[in-house]
């Protein structure tokens, strides 16, 4: 049973290369996991994509629905985690301890709620050797000198989620063609660890699992054997949720794994995608010394989710003027009380309509500009819908106050007095009164506001 009048949710299904009409398998359990950092060292930026849209999906299907369960896992036991520990010549749990500890900090100065469940790698190695032996049991799995590897011709369907030729996934997932792989395309669900290494004793040695067999495990653990959505950065379909799939509907005979696989797109530097490896990243506790974390979220909705997305100063800029003029609207109508807590529909309707965050931007916009103009009733009823709005985004949530100091803003700004002057300039350049329109927008500009004239409207901001 639901508590919220519904509107039709439609999500991509990676899998099936469409939108689709989100029907849970159980209305009364909703559940999602979405793969969550390696910690050991600090996240990118574009670590962070993920977690801002999956948050806003996760406050989307939590006032449609009673119970919605969000697994967001933290892997930490993986070779570069290993690496680090060896450098600093400590335990791998004080690494993962301490980035573990940085990366939900972060998170949380983004506006992200906390997951119902953070499972660790860690935690969950004996469910998963016993999934291991569930696909050595079903033929889908052998031991090979201290190894276990997934037969991938054992699953016919291979390949179905990234749609690649099976010459494209052998070189595209770089696995080593060892000489104990039956097929150069199976990969690895247990290895061995030397003495220096972290390990758990197993069926076949003292070793360490394979990665990808950790979020199946912890995903059967914690949600089940079927699940609603498995989320990801593009970059996970393969081979990580590629191999995830295999070895889950393998271990679970033929049992539907995930019903919709959503991803989102990459975030780049100069149209380049931003990684590590090319050293073309900015960290997010780099961001937050520079704005708040509520201008870092905001700038990272501002493209649809499946959409790259190109960071540079000025995205985070725009991103800052815009909800100073958003909270400037807020502080304008400060000698009212927000009237319901329900978001207008046109907001809801493009949220529901596979996560489209700038539509929803742009009716928070709107909203705004109303609310600059609003009398009476109709003032308090907008700063309710702004506010509830902005709550689906994960922003408009402070005081503007608040607001106003973390982001060093001009609050000054009449919202209302900007709105009556570029109306009134709106009508001088009409009556073709040009040298009154620029005396108006010399009056906008001493106000610390910048006008912008596109597609027959005008817009204004907050000036640098």
């Amino acid at each position: 049973m639901r508590y919220h009048r519904t509107m039709p949710l439609h999500i991509y299904n990676t899998l099936s290369r469409r939108k689709e009409l989100f029907e849970p398998i159980d209305p009364a359990r909703v559940t999602m996991y979405v793969c969550g950092p390696t910690v050991y060292n600090y996240v990118h930026i574009g670590n962070a994509r993920p977690v801002v849209v999956f948050d806003t999906l996760y406050r989307l299907l939590a006032r449609e629905y009673p119970k919605v369960i969000y697994a967001r896992n933290i892997t930490d036991v993986d070779d570069k985690i290993n690496a680090a520990a060896q450098a600093g010549g400590v335990d791998i749990s004080e690494i993962t301890g301490k980035y573990a500890a940085i990366y939900r900090e972060e998170m949380a100065a983004l506006g992200a709620l906390a997951p119902t469940i953070e499972p660790r790698a860690t935690q969950h190695v004996p469910h998963m050797i016993a999934m291991i032996e569930e696909l050595i049991a079903g033929n889908h799995a052998y031991a090979a000198e201290g190894h276990v590897l997934f037969h991938v011709p054992s699953f016919p369907e291979y390949g179905k989620l990234s749609g690649r030729a099976r010459e494209d996934m052998i070189a595209g997932a770089r696995v080593e063609v060892a000489p104990y792989k039956k097929d150069p395309a199976d990969f690895v669900l247990w290895k061995p660890s030397t003495p220096d290494l972290p390990g758990w004793d197993s069926p076949w040695g003292r070793g360490r699992p394979g990665w990808h067999i950790e979020c199946s495990s912890m995903i059967e653990a914690h949600l089940g054997q079927s699940i609603d959505i498995h989320g990801g950065g593009h970059d996970l379909i393969f081979p990580h949720h590629e191999n995830e799939l295999a070895q889950s509907t393998c271990a679970h005979k033929g049992k539907l794994y995930v019903k919709y696989w959503v991803h989102n797109g990459f975030l780049t530097m100069d149209k380049e995608k931003m990684s590590k490896s090319l050293g073309n990243f900015v960290r997010v506790h780099e961001l937050l010394q520079q704005a708040p974390g509520e201008a870092i979220r905001w700038a990272l909705l501002s493209a649809h989710y499946r959409q790259p997305l190109d960071w540079s100063d000025e995205t985070l800029a725009q991103a800052k003027r815009t909800l100073t003029r958003l909270y400037t609207a807020l502080d304008q109508a400060a000698d009212v009380s927000a009237e319901g807590s329900t978001p207008p529909p046109g907001v809801v309707e493009a949220l529901s309509d596979d996560l489209n965050t700038p539509r929803a931007m742009a009716e928070i916009a709107s909203i705004a500009s109303a609310l600059n103009q609003a009398t009476g009733p109709a003032k308090a009823k907008l700063k309710g819908e702004l506010i509830a709005a902005g709550a689906l985004l994960g922003v408009l949530q402070r005081s503007p106050k608040e607001w106003f100091a973390a982001a060093g803003a001009n609050k000054a700004i009449d919202g209302a007095e900007v709105e009556r002057l570029i109306a009134a300039r709106t009508a001088a350049r009409a009556a073709k009164d040009f040298a009154g329109a620029d005396r108006i927008r010399d009056q906008i500009s001493a106000l610390g506001v910048v006008i912008e004239d596109r597609a027959g409207k005008t817009t204004w901001r907050a000036a640098d």
